[in-house]
């Protein structure tokens, strides 16, 4: 293998893991993937980490990628990290936490979060301020739960950062972070792209607190501190790009952005639903988190909280496989077994009705696909229309729909998804999305080249086209039927 090839290392450091992917810098070709676990703590509602289980991680999963990619240290130019959104990191006097971080699950926040939604004009003003209302999940809400609750650990932070702006501190020594993330935290500006004074005057937060926000993701902040050069195993040398939000990093390594797609769909489903498109429009709705892409655009993006965690629970119940589920016909499940964020019903339980005598199992399990694609797939029609785009339009409902996370390697999933939006499918052949956009930044930081477009060079987003069906126009109807006729009552 020739010694000049360059390399660069993207984190992806996720709630409970951190993956590093080695990267050939030119031609995109995923070299190896090293991984580190860390763990999360806490009970009735409390969801809590170690700071410094992630550093640790992050250096075994570097030190774990060059060695399997079998390149010299020496080859290595660049790194980047995305993180897990919205955790709060708050940091002492010699530049280490406090305490344990608060991540974007810990929903000890909701009362703070709801006080904070009625403030400043209210929810409207604060989607025209931040792109996003409060909820438990974001970042000035924790920081508000901190102040309330630990005023010791608020009064002598000298820091406050985000997961991933945490780690990046920690390989350059440089305090910043990105528009991306930063627009997860409700006290960034999306419309100014700067902190928002009264957002922060609100919640008693000195500006001085917070990392500089750099222009895109792939800003070059510096180079390795010699500890983290030590730690990592790699040169002092190696450029130390500002990194990104873990959604953001995704949208890089499927090629959405400037220079790349714009306002083509993603749906991604995990154990929860996501839907999001990059887009120049800086769309404003309920239900709707208004991120900043890291590349100045938009990354507005929907969430669903019962997604493939809440179908696997009805395979278990029914003592069915995953994969050996049926057109849902009659019966319709809505599994809104932790409640539903899109639709806002967070009291919701699981609903199934349309049960016969002679009812196939198999049907109840492909009613509980259905109806959590529904709900997601739902959650995408009112993103687009807050971009203004039509979502019934020909030149847009024939843009590919792409499919990523868990499910989107299941048959059965990718086969209900088809068959309730009619739309043309592509599911990325590459798994680590995330990793790859961090390694795009971490390229830019080292070339100067735009990292969408390097991921569109790459072909990272790129897998097997699946021809649209016709849309099941009844099974769509038969579930927005029930949904609108239990909210009322059954769902509230």
């Amino acid at each position: 293998m020739p010694t000049s090839r360059s390399v660069v290392i993207g984190v992806d450091s996720s709630t409970q893991s951190a993956k590093a992917a080695a990267v050939d810098a030119d031609t995109g070709e995923l070299l190896a993937l090293g991984r580190a676990p860390h763990a999360v703590t806490g009970s009735a509602g409390a969801r809590e980490s170690d700071p410094e289980e992630w550093w640790t991680a992050l250096a075994a999963a570097v030190r774990a990628a060059v060695r399997e990619a079998g390149v010299p240290a020496a080859s290595v130019t660049g790194i980047a990290v995305a993180g897990q959104q919205h955790g709060l990191v708050a940091l002492g006097p010699d530049g280490r936490p406090l305490r344990p971080a608060l991540l974007w699950n810990d929903t000890r926040s909701a009362p703070q979060a709801t006080a904070l939604a009625t403030r400043l004009g209210g929810p409207a003003s604060w989607q025209d301020r931040t792109g996003s209302v409060p909820v438990a999940s974001m970042t000035a809400a924790k920081w508000q739960w901190l102040r309330e609750h630990e005023p010791h650990h608020a009064e002598a932070a000298t820091g406050i950062r985000l997961p991933h702006d945490h780690l990046t501190e920690r390989l350059s020594g440089t305090a910043v972070t990105d528009p991306g993330d930063a627009s997860g935290t409700c006290w960034y500006g999306t419309a100014t792209g700067a902190y928002d004074p009264d957002v922060l005057d609100l919640i008693g937060l000195d500006p001085a607190l917070l990392p500089a926000v750099a222009p895109s993701g792939a800003t070059r902040v510096g180079t390795l501190t010699p500890a983290a050069a030590e730690a990592l195993g790699l040169p002092r040398t190696v450029a130390v790009a500002a990194g990104t939000g873990d959604n953001m990093a995704a949208a890089v390594g499927l090629g959405l952005g400037g220079a790349g797609l714009l306002d083509h769909p993603v749906v991604s489903l995990g154990t929860s639903g996501t839907v999001f498109a990059a887009t120049r429009a800086r769309p404003a709705a309920p239900g709707l988190a208004g991120f900043a892409a890291t590349d100045g655009t938009y990354l507005p993006l929907g969430c669903t909280l019962n997604c493939t965690l809440a179908v696997d629970r009805f395979a278990t119940l029914l003592g069915l496989d995953r994969e050996d589920a049926a057109p849902g016909g009659d019966v319709v499940v809505l599994p809104y077994l932790d409640g539903e964020r899109t639709p806002d019903l967070p009291h919701a339980a699981g609903l199934v009705t349309g049960l016969r005598h002679g009812t196939d199992p198999r049907a109840v399990l492909g009613a509980a696909y259905e109806g959590a694609a529904f709900t997601v797939l739902r959650a995408l029609d009112e993103l687009l229309a807050a971009c203004g785009l039509d979502p019934a339009a020909p030149g847009v409902r024939d843009r590919p729909l792409r499919l990523i996370g868990g499910g989107a390697r299941g048959r059965a999933w990718t086969e209900t998804v088809r068959r309730l939006s009619g739309r043309p499918l592509v599911v990325p052949a590459a798994d680590e999305l995330v990793a790859l956009g961090a390694a795009a930044l971490a390229a830019g930081a080292v070339t100067g080249s735009d990292p969408v477009a390097l991921t569109t060079a790459w072909g990272t987003g790129a897998g097997a086209l699946l021809p649209p069906v016709p849309r099941d126009e009844e099974t769509w109807d038969r579930i927005a039927t029930v949904l609108a006729a239990a909210t009322p009552t059954l769902l509230s």
